[in-house]
């Protein structure tokens, strides 16, 4: 019988394999290559080392694998040029700036809210100076961390303290922590979320110390069912010293339970929790202080709304509707605030003092008309932005794709979305530029997009790649087009592509 010919594209005998083993490059050979000479002179030996080895290694990976068969794939030039194609890619800083076409205002992948330009301006101002962040400066002594972002608070939003934590998670820690541990805190079974990253709510709670009360059902929580759970409690404190620390109620920002529903509304638990002397807590999540539904986009809560209703502490996000820098904010009565302030947790969870200028800088922008707070506030105009502007802008930057060869491109409806958990499950009629690219696949060329400088991130959507217009900024417009001449011709030089 004959024997089988060896599979193609494999190494055929533990021979050959240990042959093209012995052919791998010694390192001060790939070192000495003409290949490496640009990126020798610019970057430390140390480094150069680390990017020769590890191409080193991918060979020997390759070759045991069967993938490499051919001695001239593991010459020192090709080692070269690899390592130093290595040492450029790792050179180009992780946090860069990319260009969303997605069409999710809020990604959190992406870092959620672009800032205002105020706040950039803000940073810019301090970034590279001291900068006072608890200095009284009349009498030279120390002053309050999160005054200056508290007192545009207390104005914005007519409620008796504020202050700031480094996110909306590390609010809710805190404020459980703070005024609950050790207690019961009675929660809607409809509102025990899980967020993005495993955040849950009854792990949190857990983690802070206190105790988790549930009631009602996941669809349907009745004001008795919350009077029944403090009275619970009550009997529970005269019998054991422990009782009812709080009522939470959470918003359900990543999904919405519709039909037969029924919840209470914060005014009556605000209310509830006075006559029985227990704090009422709003986790309300994307931090609303524009009004939305009547521009159209109901279903987000507003935090004066929430304040006014007279909740204890209200805490939201920063960096979504916002649409400031990431960061967690309470907001409410004095006392509360004040507790939560001097917990030991408080200083652990504190945001950098860049943090409380881009959110100063933020804030300031909602002291006037919301018209003028929506013009200024990336997130807010893209979310706002009227269907017939974005069909516009599709068509002119369809205009400028157009000239580009072997590519096919056409104006499409699609659909946006907030995201990061803000306006749950709908969507936004949008409009957007519709790709083909000859022989690449969608996914080819969504690819060789992120690859490019700066990065273009896509949606791929029935075999084309999608620009949705929404979350592209005017200005742009003309860097999406150079990405995409870029992208068409990767193998001529297109950066980041390999």
């Amino acid at each position: 019988m004959t024997p089988p010919e060896p599979t193609a594209g494999r190494a055929g005998t533990a021979g050959d394999r240990a042959g093209l083993l012995r052919s791998i490059p010694a390192v001060d050979a790939v070192l000495a290559s003409d290949a490496l000479r640009e990126a020798r002179d610019g970057h430390s030996h140390r480094v150069v080392v680390r990017r020769v080895r590890e191409v080193l290694d991918e060979m020997r990976r390759g070759i045991a694998a069967g993938e490499i068969t051919d001695p001239g794939e593991l010459s020192p030039d090709t080692a070269a040029r690899r390592a130093a194609a290595r040492v450029a890619e790792r050179s180009r800083p992780y946090y860069r700036r990319v260009i969303n076409a997605t069409g999710v205002v809020l990604h959190t992948n992406l870092g959620r809210a672009p800032l205002p330009e105020a706040a950039v301006a803000a940073l810019g101002e301090v970034a590279g100076h001291p900068q006072r962040v608890e200095l009284d400066l009349a009498s030279g002594r120390r002053g309050g961390r999160d005054e200056g972002c508290e007192r545009l608070l207390m104005d914005l939003l007519d409620c008796e303290a504020a202050t700031v934590v480094n996110n909306n998670a590390a609010a809710t820690l805190l404020v459980l922590a703070a005024l609950a541990r050790g207690r019961e805190v009675v929660v809607s079974r409809g509102e025990l979320v899980e967020i993005g990253g495993s955040y849950r709510v009854p792990e949190i709670l857990e983690e802070s110390g206190a105790r988790l009360r549930e009631v009602g059902t996941t669809n349907r929580t009745h004001l008795a069912d919350y009077e029944a759970a403090l009275e619970a409690a009550a009997l529970s404190e005269v019998a054991l010293g422990e009782g009812a620390g709080m009522i939470l109620k959470v918003h359900t920002s990543n999904y919405r339970v519709v039909g037969f529903t029924a919840e209470v509304e914060l005014a009556e638990l605000a209310a509830l929790g006075r006559r029985h002397d227990v704090p009422v807590v709003h986790d309300l999540g994307s931090g609303c202080l524009v009004d939305l539904a009547g521009r159209g986009l109901p279903g987000e809560e507003l935090v004066a709304d929430s304040v006014a209703s007279g909740a204890d502490v209200v805490c939201f996000s920063g960096d979504k509707l916002l649409g400031g820098p990431q960061a967690g904010i309470l907001v409410g009565r004095r006392e509360a605030v004040e507790r939560c302030r001097r917990h030991p947790l408080f200083r652990s969870l504190r945001p950098g003092r860049l943090v409380y200028a881009a959110l100063e800088a933020t804030l300031g922008l909602y002291l006037g008309e919301d018209d003028a707070a929506v013009a200024a506030v990336p997130a807010l105009r893209q979310l706002l932005a009227p269907r017939r502007e974005l069909r516009g802008r599709a068509e002119a930057l369809a205009e400028a794709l157009a000239p580009l060869a072997g590519l096919q491109v056409r104006v499409v409806d699609c659909e946006s979305r907030a995201g990061s958990g803000s306006l749950p499950t709908r969507g936004y009629p949008s409009a957007g530029v519709e790709l083909r690219a000859g022989d690449l696949s969608a996914d080819e060329l969504a690819g060789r997009l992120r690859a490019g400088d700066p990065p273009v991130v896509t949606r791929v959507r029935y075999g084309a790649v999608l620009l949705d217009v929404r979350t592209v900024e005017e200005a742009e417009a003309p860097l999406v087009v150079a990405a995409v001449a870029c992208a068409l011709s990767a193998g001529s030089g297109h950066p980041g592509v390999r």
